[in-house]
Protein backbone atom coordinates (compact mmCIF):
# COMPACT_ATOMS: atom_id res chain seq x y z
CA UNK A 1 0.00 0.00 0.00
CA UNK A 2 1.25 3.46 -0.94
CA UNK A 3 -0.19 5.73 1.80
CA UNK A 4 -1.54 9.21 1.15
CA UNK A 5 0.90 10.61 3.74
CA UNK A 6 3.99 9.46 5.62
CA UNK A 7 6.54 11.03 7.97
CA UNK A 8 10.24 11.19 7.12
CA UNK A 9 12.54 10.37 10.06
CA UNK A 10 16.29 10.65 9.61
CA UNK A 11 19.22 9.41 11.69
CA UNK A 12 19.74 13.01 12.82
CA UNK A 13 16.15 13.11 14.07
CA UNK A 14 16.69 9.92 16.07
CA UNK A 15 19.95 11.28 17.50
CA UNK A 16 18.27 14.54 18.53
CA UNK A 17 15.59 12.65 20.42
CA UNK A 18 18.15 10.36 22.02
CA UNK A 19 20.14 13.35 23.29
CA UNK A 20 17.06 14.65 25.07
CA UNK A 21 16.23 11.22 26.49
CA UNK A 22 19.73 11.04 27.98
CA UNK A 23 19.58 14.61 29.32
CA UNK A 24 18.15 16.00 32.55
CA UNK A 25 15.10 17.42 30.78
CA UNK A 26 12.51 15.41 28.86
CA UNK A 27 9.68 17.92 29.38
CA UNK A 28 9.38 21.66 30.08
CA UNK A 29 13.07 22.06 29.30
CA UNK A 30 15.34 23.96 26.90
CA UNK A 31 14.50 21.99 23.73
CA UNK A 32 11.01 23.48 23.73
CA UNK A 33 12.33 27.04 23.88
CA UNK A 34 14.83 26.28 21.12
CA UNK A 35 12.10 24.85 18.89
CA UNK A 36 9.84 27.84 19.53
CA UNK A 37 12.63 30.28 18.67
CA UNK A 38 13.59 28.30 15.60
CA UNK A 39 10.07 28.30 14.21
CA UNK A 40 9.60 32.00 14.95
CA UNK A 41 12.85 32.83 13.16
CA UNK A 42 11.93 30.64 10.19
CA UNK A 43 8.54 32.28 9.68
CA UNK A 44 9.52 35.81 10.68
CA UNK A 45 7.10 35.97 13.61
CA UNK A 46 8.06 37.58 16.91
CA UNK A 47 6.95 34.68 19.11
CA UNK A 48 6.43 30.91 18.90
CA UNK A 49 4.62 28.79 21.48
CA UNK A 50 4.70 25.00 21.18
CA UNK A 51 1.56 23.10 22.19
CA UNK A 52 0.30 19.53 22.40
CA UNK A 53 -1.43 19.64 19.02
CA UNK A 54 -3.01 22.11 16.62
CA UNK A 55 -6.48 21.55 18.09
CA UNK A 56 -5.16 22.71 21.46
CA UNK A 57 -3.57 25.64 19.67
CA UNK A 58 -6.84 26.69 18.04
CA UNK A 59 -8.61 26.45 21.40
CA UNK A 60 -5.97 28.58 23.13
CA UNK A 61 -6.04 31.11 20.29
CA UNK A 62 -9.79 31.56 20.66
CA UNK A 63 -9.49 31.91 24.43
CA UNK A 64 -6.65 34.43 24.18
CA UNK A 65 -8.73 36.57 21.81
CA UNK A 66 -11.58 36.58 24.30
CA UNK A 67 -13.99 34.27 22.49
CA UNK A 68 -16.81 33.26 24.80
CA UNK A 69 -20.52 32.68 25.17
CA UNK A 70 -22.57 34.80 22.79
CA UNK A 71 -19.67 35.45 20.42
CA UNK A 72 -19.59 34.32 16.81
CA UNK A 73 -16.69 32.65 15.01
CA UNK A 74 -16.61 32.03 11.26
CA UNK A 75 -14.44 29.52 9.42
CA UNK A 76 -14.32 27.46 6.23
CA UNK A 77 -16.60 24.45 5.71
CA UNK A 78 -13.74 22.70 3.85
CA UNK A 79 -11.60 21.78 6.83
CA UNK A 80 -11.11 19.29 9.63
CA UNK A 81 -13.55 19.44 12.54
CA UNK A 82 -11.10 21.22 14.87
CA UNK A 83 -11.28 24.52 12.97
CA UNK A 84 -14.90 24.91 14.06
CA UNK A 85 -14.94 22.89 17.28
CA UNK A 86 -12.43 25.23 18.92
CA UNK A 87 -15.04 28.00 19.04
CA UNK A 88 -17.66 25.66 20.52
CA UNK A 89 -15.20 24.74 23.28
CA UNK A 90 -15.37 28.41 24.31
CA UNK A 91 -19.16 28.53 24.30
CA UNK A 92 -19.32 30.60 21.12
CA UNK A 93 -21.49 30.09 18.04
CA UNK A 94 -20.01 28.97 14.72
CA UNK A 95 -20.85 29.81 11.12
CA UNK A 96 -19.11 29.17 7.82
CA UNK A 97 -18.08 31.05 4.68
CA UNK A 98 -18.24 29.01 1.49
CA UNK A 99 -15.10 28.27 -0.50
CA UNK A 100 -13.67 29.55 -3.74
CA UNK A 101 -14.22 26.76 -6.32
CA UNK A 102 -10.72 27.34 -7.70
CA UNK A 103 -8.50 27.37 -4.60
CA UNK A 104 -10.87 25.43 -2.27
CA UNK A 105 -10.02 28.07 0.34
CA UNK A 106 -12.44 30.45 2.01
CA UNK A 107 -13.79 32.80 -0.68
CA UNK A 108 -13.02 36.47 -0.06
CA UNK A 109 -15.95 37.69 -2.18
CA UNK A 110 -18.40 35.50 -0.26
CA UNK A 111 -16.81 36.64 3.00
CA UNK A 112 -17.32 40.30 2.09
CA UNK A 113 -20.95 39.70 1.11
CA UNK A 114 -21.61 37.79 4.32
CA UNK A 115 -19.99 40.54 6.40
CA UNK A 116 -22.23 43.18 4.81
CA UNK A 117 -25.30 41.11 5.64
CA UNK A 118 -24.02 40.41 9.17
CA UNK A 119 -23.39 44.10 9.80
CA UNK A 120 -26.91 44.94 8.69
CA UNK A 121 -28.25 42.26 11.02
CA UNK A 122 -26.04 43.42 13.92
CA UNK A 123 -24.30 40.05 14.24
CA UNK A 124 -20.70 40.33 13.06
CA UNK A 125 -18.11 37.65 13.92
CA UNK A 126 -15.61 38.25 16.70
CA UNK A 127 -13.02 35.98 15.07
CA UNK A 128 -12.48 34.57 11.59
CA UNK A 129 -10.45 31.36 11.14
CA UNK A 130 -9.33 31.09 7.49
CA UNK A 131 -7.93 27.64 6.69
CA UNK A 132 -4.95 27.27 4.33
CA UNK A 133 -6.26 24.11 2.68
CA UNK A 134 -3.75 21.60 1.28
CA UNK A 135 -0.87 23.99 1.99
CA UNK A 136 -1.98 27.03 -0.03
CA UNK A 137 -2.53 30.26 1.89
CA UNK A 138 -5.80 32.10 1.75
CA UNK A 139 -5.59 35.64 0.39
CA UNK A 140 -4.64 37.09 3.76
CA UNK A 141 -4.09 40.69 2.67
CA UNK A 142 -7.67 40.88 1.40
CA UNK A 143 -8.99 39.18 4.54
CA UNK A 144 -6.95 41.50 6.76
CA UNK A 145 -8.39 44.54 4.98
CA UNK A 146 -11.90 43.26 5.72
CA UNK A 147 -10.92 42.64 9.35
CA UNK A 148 -9.92 46.28 9.72
CA UNK A 149 -13.17 47.40 8.11
CA UNK A 150 -15.49 45.15 10.12
CA UNK A 151 -13.54 44.77 13.37
CA UNK A 152 -12.95 41.03 13.67
CA UNK A 153 -9.77 39.23 14.74
CA UNK A 154 -7.97 36.59 12.65
CA UNK A 155 -6.58 33.15 13.53
CA UNK A 156 -4.84 31.50 10.57
CA UNK A 157 -5.37 27.75 10.63
CA UNK A 158 -2.13 26.92 8.83
CA UNK A 159 -2.07 23.27 9.91
CA UNK A 160 -1.42 22.32 6.27
CA UNK A 161 0.91 25.18 5.42
CA UNK A 162 4.19 24.87 7.36
CA UNK A 163 6.84 26.15 4.94
CA UNK A 164 4.37 27.76 2.53
CA UNK A 165 4.91 31.21 1.05
CA UNK A 166 2.44 34.07 0.86
CA UNK A 167 3.05 37.46 -0.76
CA UNK A 168 6.24 38.87 0.73
CA UNK A 169 7.03 36.23 3.35
CA UNK A 170 6.43 32.87 4.97
CA UNK A 171 3.05 31.71 6.19
CA UNK A 172 3.19 32.16 9.95
CA UNK A 173 4.70 35.64 10.07
CA UNK A 174 1.33 37.02 11.27
CA UNK A 175 1.57 40.20 9.21
CA UNK A 176 -2.09 39.79 8.32
CA UNK A 177 -3.41 37.97 11.38
CA UNK A 178 -3.34 37.92 15.17
CA UNK A 179 -2.25 34.28 15.55
CA UNK A 180 -1.16 31.47 13.23
CA UNK A 181 -1.55 27.82 14.18
CA UNK A 182 0.63 25.02 12.76
CA UNK A 183 0.19 21.25 13.07
CA UNK A 184 3.01 18.72 13.38
CA UNK A 185 0.97 15.51 13.05
CA UNK A 186 2.91 12.69 11.31
CA UNK A 187 1.15 13.15 7.95
CA UNK A 188 1.91 16.87 7.94
CA UNK A 189 5.00 18.46 6.40
CA UNK A 190 7.08 18.58 9.60
CA UNK A 191 6.34 16.26 12.51
CA UNK A 192 6.81 16.07 16.26
CA UNK A 193 4.57 12.99 16.51
CA UNK A 194 1.71 15.03 17.89
CA UNK A 195 2.22 18.74 18.35
CA UNK A 196 1.50 22.24 17.19
CA UNK A 197 2.79 25.79 17.29
CA UNK A 198 1.20 29.20 17.88
CA UNK A 199 2.91 32.16 16.17
CA UNK A 200 2.17 35.76 17.10
CA UNK A 201 3.71 39.24 17.06
CA UNK A 202 1.92 40.70 20.09
CA UNK A 203 3.84 40.44 23.39
CA UNK A 204 0.74 40.57 25.59
CA UNK A 205 -1.08 38.00 23.47
CA UNK A 206 1.92 35.68 23.60
CA UNK A 207 2.05 35.94 27.40
CA UNK A 208 -1.66 35.15 27.62
CA UNK A 209 -1.27 32.13 25.35
CA UNK A 210 1.61 30.87 27.52
CA UNK A 211 -0.46 31.32 30.67
CA UNK A 212 -3.41 29.41 29.22
CA UNK A 213 -1.14 26.62 27.96
CA UNK A 214 -0.06 25.60 31.47
CA UNK A 215 -2.94 25.68 33.96
CA UNK A 216 -3.09 29.50 34.12
CA UNK A 217 -0.09 29.24 36.42
CA UNK A 218 2.86 31.61 36.96
CA UNK A 219 6.19 31.05 38.72
CA UNK A 220 8.19 34.14 37.76
CA UNK A 221 8.66 36.23 40.95
CA UNK A 222 7.88 39.39 39.00
CA UNK A 223 4.38 38.04 38.20
CA UNK A 224 3.42 36.82 41.68
CA UNK A 225 0.85 38.61 43.79
CA UNK A 226 2.46 37.31 46.99
CA UNK A 227 6.14 38.26 46.80
CA UNK A 228 7.04 36.86 50.24
CA UNK A 229 7.09 33.16 49.46
CA UNK A 230 10.03 30.92 48.59
CA UNK A 231 11.42 29.45 45.39
CA UNK A 232 8.82 26.66 45.47
CA UNK A 233 5.90 29.06 45.14
CA UNK A 234 3.51 29.36 42.18
CA UNK A 235 0.12 30.98 41.64
CA UNK A 236 -2.84 30.28 39.39
CA UNK A 237 -4.00 33.54 37.82
CA UNK A 238 -6.63 32.23 35.38
CA UNK A 239 -8.28 28.98 34.34
CA UNK A 240 -5.83 27.29 32.01
CA UNK A 241 -5.11 23.88 30.54
CA UNK A 242 -2.29 21.38 30.25
CA UNK A 243 -1.61 21.81 26.55
CA UNK A 244 2.17 21.51 26.84
CA UNK A 245 4.53 19.64 24.52
CA UNK A 246 7.54 17.59 25.67
CA UNK A 247 11.24 18.20 25.03
CA UNK A 248 11.29 14.82 23.28
CA UNK A 249 8.81 16.11 20.70
CA UNK A 250 10.46 19.52 20.49
CA UNK A 251 13.85 17.96 19.77
CA UNK A 252 12.33 16.02 16.89
CA UNK A 253 10.62 19.16 15.60
CA UNK A 254 13.79 21.25 15.80
CA UNK A 255 15.75 18.59 13.93
CA UNK A 256 13.04 18.39 11.26
CA UNK A 257 12.99 22.17 10.95
CA UNK A 258 16.49 21.93 9.52
CA UNK A 259 15.05 19.93 6.61
CA UNK A 260 11.82 21.88 6.17
CA UNK A 261 12.91 23.66 3.00
CA UNK A 262 13.97 20.31 1.51
CA UNK A 263 10.63 18.77 2.50
CA UNK A 264 8.71 21.57 0.81
CA UNK A 265 10.92 21.61 -2.31
CA UNK A 266 10.36 17.89 -2.84
CA UNK A 267 6.61 18.22 -2.35
CA UNK A 268 6.52 21.04 -4.88
CA UNK A 269 8.40 18.89 -7.37
CA UNK A 270 5.99 16.00 -6.80
CA UNK A 271 3.00 18.33 -7.25
CA UNK A 272 4.39 19.74 -10.50
CA UNK A 273 5.00 16.23 -11.80
CA UNK A 274 1.48 15.12 -10.84
CA UNK A 275 0.03 18.05 -12.76
CA UNK A 276 1.96 17.01 -15.86
CA UNK A 277 1.20 13.28 -15.56
CA UNK A 278 -2.52 13.89 -15.02
CA UNK A 279 -2.97 16.37 -17.86
CA UNK A 280 -4.83 13.93 -20.14
CA UNK A 281 -7.12 12.46 -17.47
CA UNK A 282 -10.67 13.64 -16.64
CA UNK A 283 -9.66 15.17 -13.32
CA UNK A 284 -9.24 18.76 -12.16
CA UNK A 285 -5.81 19.33 -10.66
CA UNK A 286 -5.22 21.91 -7.91
CA UNK A 287 -5.11 25.59 -8.85
CA UNK A 288 -2.36 27.74 -7.36
CA UNK A 289 -3.06 31.42 -6.85
CA UNK A 290 -0.43 33.91 -7.98
CA UNK A 291 -0.12 35.49 -4.51
CA UNK A 292 1.77 32.58 -2.95
CA UNK A 293 3.24 29.11 -3.27
CA UNK A 294 1.77 26.09 -1.54
CA UNK A 295 3.68 23.79 0.78
CA UNK A 296 1.61 20.90 -0.65
CA UNK A 297 0.48 19.02 2.43
CA UNK A 298 -2.10 17.44 0.10
CA UNK A 299 -2.51 16.94 -3.62
CA UNK A 300 -6.31 16.84 -4.06
CA UNK A 301 -7.79 16.05 -7.45
CA UNK A 302 -11.42 16.47 -8.38
CA UNK A 303 -13.00 13.62 -10.32
CA UNK A 304 -14.96 15.10 -13.19
CA UNK A 305 -18.49 13.68 -13.62
CA UNK A 306 -19.25 11.07 -16.23
CA UNK A 307 -22.04 11.21 -18.78
CA UNK A 308 -24.69 10.63 -16.11
CA UNK A 309 -23.48 13.66 -14.15
CA UNK A 310 -23.27 11.78 -10.85
CA UNK A 311 -20.02 13.07 -9.37
CA UNK A 312 -20.35 11.35 -5.99
CA UNK A 313 -21.01 7.90 -7.45
CA UNK A 314 -18.05 8.15 -9.80
CA UNK A 315 -15.75 9.36 -7.02
CA UNK A 316 -16.86 6.48 -4.79
CA UNK A 317 -16.07 3.94 -7.52
CA UNK A 318 -12.69 5.51 -8.33
CA UNK A 319 -11.78 5.67 -4.64
CA UNK A 320 -12.65 1.98 -4.15
CA UNK A 321 -10.67 0.97 -7.23
CA UNK A 322 -7.58 2.87 -6.09
CA UNK A 323 -7.71 1.28 -2.64
CA UNK A 324 -8.07 -2.16 -4.24
CA UNK A 325 -4.96 -1.41 -6.33
CA UNK A 326 -2.94 -0.60 -3.22
CA UNK A 327 -3.11 3.19 -3.41
CA UNK A 328 -3.97 4.62 0.01
CA UNK A 329 -5.96 7.63 -1.17
CA UNK A 330 -8.10 9.68 1.19
CA UNK A 331 -10.75 12.41 1.01
CA UNK A 332 -10.29 15.92 2.45
CA UNK A 333 -12.79 17.11 3.64
CA UNK A 334 -16.35 16.22 4.45
CA UNK A 335 -17.87 19.72 4.88
CA UNK A 336 -18.14 20.39 8.60
CA UNK A 337 -21.72 21.79 8.46
CA UNK A 338 -22.97 18.47 7.02
CA UNK A 339 -21.77 16.47 10.04
CA UNK A 340 -24.58 15.08 12.26
CA UNK A 341 -23.47 17.16 15.24
CA UNK A 342 -23.54 20.39 13.21
CA UNK A 343 -26.88 19.52 11.60
CA UNK A 344 -28.28 19.41 15.13
CA UNK A 345 -27.01 22.99 15.52
CA UNK A 346 -29.18 24.06 12.60
CA UNK A 347 -27.01 23.60 9.52
CA UNK A 348 -28.45 21.82 6.50
CA UNK A 349 -27.18 20.40 3.20
CA UNK A 350 -27.11 22.96 0.42
CA UNK A 351 -26.02 25.93 2.54
CA UNK A 352 -22.43 25.85 1.26
CA UNK A 353 -22.75 24.55 -2.30
CA UNK A 354 -19.17 25.12 -3.45
CA UNK A 355 -17.74 23.13 -0.53
CA UNK A 356 -20.30 20.37 -1.02
CA UNK A 357 -19.66 20.13 -4.76
CA UNK A 358 -15.91 20.01 -4.20
CA UNK A 359 -16.29 17.27 -1.58
CA UNK A 360 -18.45 15.14 -3.87
CA UNK A 361 -15.59 14.69 -6.33
CA UNK A 362 -12.46 15.06 -4.18
CA UNK A 363 -9.69 12.50 -3.75
CA UNK A 364 -6.31 13.21 -2.12
CA UNK A 365 -3.49 11.39 -3.91
CA UNK A 366 -0.36 10.22 -2.07
CA UNK A 367 1.92 13.16 -1.24
CA UNK A 368 4.97 12.89 1.00
CA UNK A 369 8.71 13.61 0.93
CA UNK A 370 9.90 10.07 0.21
CA UNK A 371 7.37 9.31 -2.54
CA UNK A 372 9.51 8.11 -5.44
CA UNK A 373 8.97 8.86 -9.12
CA UNK A 374 8.19 5.19 -9.71
CA UNK A 375 5.59 5.17 -6.93
CA UNK A 376 4.07 8.35 -8.31
CA UNK A 377 3.78 6.76 -11.73
CA UNK A 378 2.14 3.74 -10.08
CA UNK A 379 -0.43 6.09 -8.50
CA UNK A 380 -1.20 7.76 -11.82
CA UNK A 381 -1.45 4.44 -13.67
CA UNK A 382 -3.85 3.16 -11.02
CA UNK A 383 -5.95 6.31 -11.32
CA UNK A 384 -6.04 5.91 -15.08
CA UNK A 385 -7.37 2.34 -14.69
CA UNK A 386 -9.89 3.43 -12.06
CA UNK A 387 -11.24 6.20 -14.28
CA UNK A 388 -11.55 3.79 -17.21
Amino acid sequence: MIPYGRQSISDDDVAAVERVLRSDWITQGPAITQFERGMAEYTGARHGLAVANATAGLHLACLALGVGKGDLVWTSPNTFLASANCALYCGADVDFVDIDPGTYNLCVDKLEAKLRAAQAAGRLPKVLIPVHFAGQSCDMRAIHALARQYGFRIIEDASHAVGADYADGKVGNCRYSDITVFSFHPVKILTTGEGGMLLSNDDALHRQLGLLRSHGMVRDPADLEDQGQGAWYYEQHTLGYNYRITDIQAALGLSQLGRLDAFVARRRAIAARYTTLLADLPVTTPFQAAYGESAWHLYPVWIQPGTDGDIAARRKAVFASLREQGIGVNVHYIPVPTQPYYRKLGFAPGQFPAAERYYAGAISLPMYFSLSDAEQEQVVDALRRALA
